[in-house]
């Protein structure tokens, strides 16, 4: 998970100009940029630590775990398909609760977006300074459990004042950035596979200790807490990116599948290889136990250990560099998704001040805070996935609704992509998303709902002022079409607290996952029944398209 830059909600920074002088985004991209963005998304520092801490965390049948993964993120990208096709707009993931269910659902879904984008800079700080360990400046960094130390946490915030500083150069120091690591991020992977496929592979290690040794718990559980959907997460990135495609209707749907495709056959083949490529004595002990010299940086120290000491110093740079051009694109998007909630009415109107470069200063600075408090209740890279899978899931799950609630109020509209058999994969997409946030557990999803109350007070509160004093831009929050959000996420948060995974246990394994399905379809029929009437609907779509246009 990572790259390109996440554009807010109806608020593109513009890029160009039309004819008639006003500022739009130019549509210069083709198919290849669009996939591009996303495979380059997908591949972050999710293959740094995936394939080991969903072992640990399954065993073998973590390849199981990557398939239950794939299957719930091409579910999410099918209902993505068809919304990017009908809506080639900046930004929208974010959008779509917004035409759907007006400003209440805009407003939570824009926060899920923002929460999960201020949160991978740390998570890339985080993968920098586990394989940096490998070298001897830099092992007081990390106690034995992975968490950082005081020095550890010192570097962590130089690390993120670093890509505050960088952004601060403009877009196109980054842009150079991105295209440089891109390259990193998808050629090193599939040079690992390929060495060590052919030069340190046993088949034996599938069996050896028992290929589902946790169970089904162990293999749900890594789906969510080991990285898994992290890793699979940034499909998007092309939906976000809509405003700037040459040929939005036909390329959207097909750089979404086709990026889903490609970084699921890389990121499967990595765990593959990682198992098979094990001597047998590291695992000896069971796989909750597996050790060796240098597992801070997993891949790295394999290569080292079985005798490949070239391939182990370039994944240590590697690992360096690719997690580090992440961090820095991230840095931007949480800054410009700020903007866009600045300009939507629900943050105050310092987050659109830019500098002479353009750059919004304010969201910047407010990305680097943000990022030094995740260092402390999440000091270690597998509890910070933990969180922003949860967030970003939340965010996506708002597309199948808004799918569900758009085929029903707007059935007539133009679908250049129109998924076969939308209207059963769209709650079942929900669900299988429920179901993901969940399986994070409960220590996660606690600090998860403290975050979206923080969200609620800033952001709620600041709409209120906006529109008591009758602000240009203060919102319309539609509360009747949103009034089924709350009972959702208390629902799933009082679930879970008494659920089977890191709850009190009231709910045994499989009774919990029935009951957040259950719970799941009925809030998903509720949402699209109580959807915004068709007229509001189409006049949120067309505020929108003025805002795109380079109007006010």
């Amino acid at each position: 998970m990572a790259s390109v830059d996440q554009l807010a909600p109806s608020a593109a920074p513009p890029t160009g100009g039309n004819s008639g002088g006003s500022p739009t985004l130019r549509r210069e991209m083709g198919l290849i940029g669009l996939m591009w963005a996303s495979v380059g998304s997908i591949i972050g520092s999710g293959w740094l630590y995936g394939a080991k801490n969903a072992v640990v965390t399954a065993g073998p049948a973590a390849i199981i775990s990557w398939g239950i993964g794939a299957v719930a993120i091409v579910l999410l990208a099918f209902v993505h398909a068809e919304l990017g096709g009908m809506f080639p707009v900046a930004g929208g993931t974010a959008r779509y609760p917004h035409y759907a269910f007006g400003g209440l659902a805009g407003m939570s879904f824009g926060w899920f977006s923002w929460l999960q984008a201020a949160t991978v800079a740390p998570i890339e700080v985080e993968a920098m300074i586990g394989y940096a360990g490998h070298w001897e400046f830099a092992k007081g960094f990390l106690h034995e459990d992975g968490t950082l130390t005081i020095s550890g946490m010192v570097v962590a915030v130089i690390l993120m004042a670093l890509f505050v500083g960088v952004n601060f150069l403009g877009v196109r120091v980054l842009a150079m950035t991105n295209s440089i690591t891109t390259w990193l991020k998808i050629g090193v992977p599939l040079m690992l596979i390929f060495v060590l496929a052919v030069t340190n592979f046993h088949s034996s290690n599938f069996t050896s200790q028992g290929f589902a040794p946790f169970g089904v718990k162990g293999v749900l559980t890594a789906v969510s807490a080991s990285g898994i959907i992290f890793a699979l997460l940034g499909f998007e990135q092309a939906i976000q990116l809509a405003g700037e495609s040459k040929n939005p209707k036909r390329d959207i749907p097909r750089a979404v599948l086709g990026s889903v495709a490609i970084g699921t056959l890389i990121y499967v083949l990595l765990q593959v290889v990682f198992i098979g490529a094990l001597p047998a004595e590291t695992f000896g002990t069971g796989w909750a136990n597996l050790d060796f010299e240098g597992i801070s940086g997993p891949f790295a120290g394999l290569a080292m250990l079985i005798g490949l000491g070239w391939l182990a110093w370039v994944l240590y740079v590697d690992a360096i560099i690719s997690p580090g051009g992440t961090g820095l694109i991230y840095t931007t998007s949480t800054s410009r998704i700020a903007y866009g909630l600045s300009k939507n009415g629900y943050a105050p109107q310092i987050f659109e001040r830019t500098d002479k470069r353009g750059v919004p200063w304010f969201g910047l600075i407010m990305s680097f805070v943000t990022g030094i408090v995740c260092f402390a209740p999440f000091p270690d890279w597998q509890k910070l996935v933990g969180f922003i899978v949860s967030a970003s899931v939340l965010m996506y799950a708002g597309a199948p609704l808004a799918f569900g609630a758009l085929r029903r109020r707007l059935p007539d509209h133009e679908r250049p992509y129109r998924l076969p058999g939308g209207q059963v994969i769209a709650p079942l997409s929900f669900v299988v998303s429920s179901l993901i946030i969940y399986w994070a557990g409960w220590e996660t999803l606690a600090r998860l709902g403290v975050a979206i109350l923080i969200g609620y007070v800033l952001l709620g509160g600041y709409a209120a002022y906006a529109i008591r004093k009758g602000l240009a831009n203060a919102p319309k929050m539609e509360w009747k079409a949103a009034q089924w959000l709350p009972v959702y996420l208390v629902g799933l948060g009082v679930t879970s607290w008494q659920g089977s995974f890191g709850g009190q246990g009231n709910l045994p394994m499989w009774w919990d996952m029935a009951v957040v399905t259950v719970f799941s379809l009925a809030v998903y029929f509720w949402a699209i029944r109580v959807a915004l009437p068709s007229e509001a609907i189409e006049r949120n779509i067309e505020d929108v398209e003025v805002v795109d246009a380079g109007g006010h």
